[in-house]
């Protein structure tokens, strides 16, 4: 029996489709409990222990969690929601051609103004000023401070404070996401930091500086909640801010329990402890599990955001025949993708063949310009032997010399990952390329020069978008010049591939406004991406998130969209 048939959830499938066809629901897990009351303290839960409070020094987001506990104690000047528009947060309002804070010149240049609210301040009772903005602005921006890089800041020329309360973004070209400068949420960059916390310390000790207390056990924020207690490897304790701008939090104090475990986890939420999960780490039969026993809240399914993708490694691989496109084009015809869909996922999700999605209203326009892959094992057998292999007796290819073909397929210990892993080794093998299949310890997780030199193939999850093709840029290549951490486009090059002629047509879409001319663009990037086999995008992957009845306010917690944009309009009955 395959892997996939050992991972069937025949039993499950029935029920998913039946909760997702009922009328009028927006979630296949949906089931109602009964309202308790409560005082204004809830118990939340991650599947990870974090070492930060910072996502951008969480690498390759190794720890579940960070980024959804983040946007609890860090406002930036707008937020994220869950139908990806942005909200002022500390700022008034957020630039737009409309209200004449975004200004295109004919020249390209352009200008974004922020007016900050007067009554923001950071944790410790410090006001929130323009000079927390340009200090920010200098540390994101600086290169030898690769992990805050990011794509959008190759086209800023500088910013200035135009009083204490208003700063001015002045753009050398034009940027499509301008308006998410010193923003929080997905595809944000440059969250405000503290210049009388860090500054003295990034001028005198710049290598230093993201090994301070800071960013752990003395973190200060601007969000609705600050840290009251932080034990790790346990808890975190985090209480309402009074002043915060936008209305003091409903909720007095929220408890964030690290439990690694996610039966563990399922356990407690049984056992009535846990209110609300942040972050990853659920799987699907977890989720049907709490939906038909837990009385005391429901199951929020998420959307179809993040996918599974599996990375070539083009940079000096082994074997040296991961390189040609060919034989990638080969492993990624040899996979069954629906069937994982189907029994992975319960057939609630799609095959990933782009990095654009479906429900994308740019889909339309792109769709004609995606190289597809369908599952074809013979014509994968085909291709291979065209490259000079031989099945032996065995079922498994060798090359002239007789030694057998395959190469080493890693992935980290998340629970889909590692049912993924396990499926495509499958059908790899079945294909007769043999797989050393490797599950990266959480402690090797953080190992960037381990991380970055995967020998052949490795398994992530990932958002799928157009504007994540920065992860494609040569900038963004994980190099031992830069630390193995990338290079300023924020992006993280994870197969460390190289072409001039890729990052132009990537730095262009970044720089054009007019969608229609943007729209050819990402045409062009996505036929490139698809036909070199840059990416084999496996399927959507759902990030259930469990909800207690006795919540009120809360935003889809479910998927990646799981940003606690409203945390501060939150509350118990």
């Amino acid at each position: 029996m395959s892997i996939l048939g050992r991972c069937l959830l025949v039993s499950c499938v029935p029920l998913l489709v039946a909760a997702g066809c009922a009328p009028g629901t927006t979630s296949p897990f949906s089931a109602p409990g009964p309202q308790s009351s409560g005082p204004k303290r809830i118990v939340a839960a991650i599947t990870g222990d974090p070492h930060t409070l910072y996502n951008k020094l969480n690498t390759n987001n190794a720890v579940r969690g960070i980024d959804s506990v983040e946007k609890l104690v860090i406002a930036g000047l707008a937020i994220e929601d869950e139908q990806d528009r942005f909200r002022p947060q500390l700022a008034e309002s957020v630039p737009s051609l409309d209200n004449g804070q975004w200004q295109l010149f004919p020249d390209g240049r352009m200008e974004t103004t922020w007016r900050l609210r007067p009554e923001a301040t950071w944790h410790d009772g410090t006001p929130f000023t323009a000079d927390d903005l340009l200090f920010t602005a200098q540390v994101v921006r600086d290169r030898e401070l690769p992990v805050f890089g990011h794509i959008g800041l190759l086209a800023l020329d500088e910013v200035e404070a135009v009083d204490a309360s208003t700063v001015r973004a002045k753009w050398k070209q034009p940027y499509i996401d301008a308006d998410r400068l010193f923003a929080v949420g997905t595809s944000t960059f440059a969250q405000p930091l503290p210049k009388h916390l860090l500054q003295a310390a990034y001028l005198e000790n710049k290598d230093g500086l993201t090994d301070l207390p800071y960013w752990t056990t003395a973190f200060v924020g601007t969000g609705p909640f600050k840290v009251k207690d932080w034990v790790s490897g346990s808890h975190l304790v985090l209480e309402a801010v009074d002043g915060y701008p936008l209305g003091r939090p409903r909720i007095d104090e929220i408890e964030i329990r690290f439990i690694l475990d996610s039966n563990t986890l399922v356990a407690n939420v049984l056992a009535g402890e846990i209110d609300l999960t942040l972050g990853r780490g659920i799987s699907i039969e977890q989720a049907l599990q709490v939906r038909d026993q837990w009385r005391g809240g429901k199951v929020d399914s998420g959307t179809l955001r993040s996918a599974l993708n599996i990375w070539p490694q083009l940079l000096n691989p082994s074997p040296a025949i991961v390189s040609d496109v060919r034989f990638r084009r080969a492993m990624f015809r040899a996979i069954d993708r629906q069937a994982m869909v189907d029994n992975l996922q319960g057939g609630l999700t799609q095959v990933v063949e782009s990095w654009l999605r479906p429900s994308e209203p740019e889909y339309r326009d792109l769709e004609r310009n995606i190289v597809r892959y369908p599952y074809d094992p013979r014509r994968a057998i085909q291709e291979i032997e065209a490259l000079g292999y031989t099945r032996g007796a065995d079922g498994m290819f060798r090359d002239s010399e007789g030694q057998r073909l395959g190469f080493e397929y890693r992935t980290i210990t998340g629970d889909i990952n590692q049912k993924t892993l396990l499926a495509v080794s499958d059908y790899w093998q079945q294909a007769g390329v043999a797989i050393d299949q490797v599950v990266i310890p959480s402690q090797r997780q953080s190992d960037l020069p381990y991380r970055a030199t995967f020998p052949a193939f490795e398994l992530l999850r990932g958002n799928t978008s157009v504007e994540n093709s920065n992860n494609l840029h040569s900038a963004g290549a994980r190099l031992p010049e830069n630390g193995f951490r990338g290079g300023p486009t924020g992006g993280t090059n994870y197969s460390r591939y190289t072409n001039p002629r890729l990052d132009t047509q990537i730095d262009r879409f970044f720089a054009t406004i007019p969608r229609a001319e943007r729209m050819q663009i990402a045409g062009q990037i996505i036929q490139h991406m698809t036909d070199q086999v840059l990416v084999m995008g496996m399927f959507y992957d759902l990030s259930p998130a469990f909800v207690g009845n006795r919540l009120r306010n809360v935003s889809p917690m479910g998927g990646d969209q799981s940003l606690p944009w409203n945390a501060h309009e939150w509350d118990v009955s």
